[in-house]
């Protein structure tokens, strides 16, 4: 068993579970539309992250972190926030090539969210036949951050680990707060919206950026937007 420092990183679509029994008569096409949107987003990620599986609505990827973990950390993070355009592009060509179809599952692609969850840890690798297994106490706490407290549909959410490598000025156009977990305890974590750029921003734009994200959480996140 080889254990190595990762950072790990889960896409997931929101929306999926409703468009699934919403549409049960048309599961089919709603297959197909979360199959090519998963396989839009594994097609432009680019080393050093690796798709360990596929997991239903979900794609789960890691990267080795070598030497340098906070160029690794910033390298994944500009990653990540950069497939979200690719998914919404997606989405819509998606929508207006299926737009012929009656389905409720091609009505409503447009209806689906993309998540993003990033951490860095450390996971233990084996091979079993021609599969990799992934496995590790970190890999539970980046599946469990899945369910979270971000009302928002569509975010990416860092761990304390993976987003203290970012520079102070990005660091503060997300939103910080503590989620719980039994077993886990208490995992403080950021919210980024998916348009943020992994460069540092003007005082005035940190500001406006907390004042939306106020809006992601049910409850008040604990970052001021006074500084």
């Amino acid at each position: 068993m080889d254990v190595r420092r990762v950072a790990l990183v889960i896409f997931d679509i929101g929306g999926y579970t409703e468009f699934i029994k919403f549409n049960k008569d048309s599961l089919a096409h709603a297959h197909e539309v979360i199959s090519q949107l998963l396989e839009t987003l594994i097609d432009r990620a680019t080393h050093p992250l690796v798709l360990n599986k596929f997991e239903g609505d979900a794609a789960f990827l890691y990267a080795d972190v070598g030497a340098d973990e906070a160029a690794a950390a910033r390298d994944v993070s500009r990653q990540v926030l950069g497939l979200f355009p690719g998914f919404k592009a997606k989405a819509l060509e998606l929508s207006n090539n299926r737009a012929v179809c009656s389905c409720a599952a091609c009505q409503n692609i447009r209806n689906l969210r993309l998540k993003a969850i990033i951490h860095l840890g450390e996971a233990a690798f084996r091979k079993i036949r021609q599969f990799e297994e992934v496995a590790g106490e970190d890999v539970i706490i980046v599946h469990r951050l899945l369910k979270n407290s971000v009302a928002a549909g569509e975010y990416v959410l860092m761990t304390e680990p993976a987003f203290r490598h970012l520079d102070p000025a990005v660091q503060d156009l997300a939103a910080d707060f503590v989620e719980h977990y039994d077993h886990l305890g208490a995992i403080r974590v950021k919210a980024f919206e998916p348009d943020t750029k992994i460069v540092p921003a003007p005082l005035g734009a940190r500001t406006s950026s907390l004042q939306r994200l106020a809006g992601m959480f049910r409850f008040k996140p604990s970052v001021s937007a006074e500084r």
